[in-house]
């Protein structure tokens, strides 16, 4: 039995910022989380772990939970993460337009929160040593109670442990997913959403004439059978994206604007067939963006 459960029946002493009546009859813990659950071990991948949800609720975390907590928050947790520690820190982080926070009910019981810790007005929580256990997560948003886009982060990569990994890694599965395409493919653009960035710098693990911020997996995997036409992979976004891509022949294609905008492009004039490793790039931070990745026969974005 975890000391988390032990605690189940004893509220007002897992909670070091008092008010544990307000909170009996307020944000629960142990329900089911609204947007689902995952089980992470150390060196997890990918990393990082991302799940897209809403932030917001009808419970003001400053009255129910008191100290340091800001927030409108949900009655169940947003999200649970049932973690198993290693030599790694760990981080929990949110990316949203909208003014968020973060409450988190960790293994040991207490309630852990911040509100611009992070990137913006988006907030961040870090553990040097992590707890193994079960973390239940809200995400808020601050000032009202209205629900708000968000994407919540989970990862092991801050700047300094990224930059003594061993880097991106082609090899692992894709983190927003794979297809096969042979020449004359229809629909073309063939269009992906996903997200931009990651903690790795890839003019450091890459090569220096490569720009942005990446993940340790592939974002994307084209397979691709060649014929007579070009292939030209580019993004479309608001932010300053970059494009990083292993080729079928093991060698690193790097681009930064030559699409529209801050966009990237990169066309190959003669491809050839077989596996492109496709990374889109956060240029300036190792924030996550939304973006759209393009792969066409015709045009660029």
């Amino acid at each position: 039995m975890t000391l988390k459960s032990l605690m189940l029946g004893a509220v007002s002493t897992a909670i070091a910022l008092g008010a544990a009546a307000s909170v009996a009859q307020a944000q629960d813990w142990t329900l089911n989380p609204t947007y689902g659950s995952v089980s992470l071990s150390s060196g997890f991948t990918p990393d990082p772990y991302v799940i897209n949800m809403q932030s917001g609720g009808p419970i003001d975390a400053s009255r129910s939970i008191g100290g340091n907590c800001r927030g409108f928050i949900a009655n169940a947790p947003d999200y649970r993460v049932s973690y198993q520690a290693g030599n790694w820190p760990i981080s929990f982080m949110v990316l949203a337009d909208a003014d968020t926070t973060l409450v988190v009910n960790g293994p040991d019981g207490q309630w852990y929160c911040d509100d611009d810790g992070g990137e913006g007005l988006n907030p961040l929580l870090q553990w040097g040593s992590p707890p193994s256990g079960q973390y239940d997560v809200y995400v808020g948003t601050y000032g009202n109670a209205s629900l708000q886009p968000a994407s919540l982060i989970i990862t092991e990569l801050t700047e300094g442990s990224a930059s003594n990994s061993s880097g991106p890694d082609w090899s692992l599965n894709p983190s927003y997913g794979s297809t096969s395409l042979s020449a004359g493919f229809t629909p073309d653009p063939y269009v992906i959403n996903l997200q931009s960035g990651g903690p790795y710098d890839a003019s450091i693990h890459i090569s220096s004439s490569c720009r942005g911020f990446i993940a340790q997996a592939p974002d994307y995997r084209l397979s691709y059978s060649a014929g007579s036409w070009p292939l030209i992979l580019s993004v479309a976004s608001d932010s300053d994206t970059t494009l990083v891509v292993n080729g079928p022949d093991g060698q690193w294609y790097c681009d930064d604007d030559s699409g529209n905008g801050l966009n990237p492009s990169l066309r190959w004039n003669s491809p050839p067939s077989g596996q492109y490793d496709i990374y889109i790039g956060t240029y300036g931070d190792a924030g996550l963006r939304n973006a759209q990745l393009s792969i066409s026969e015709v045009s660029s974005n």
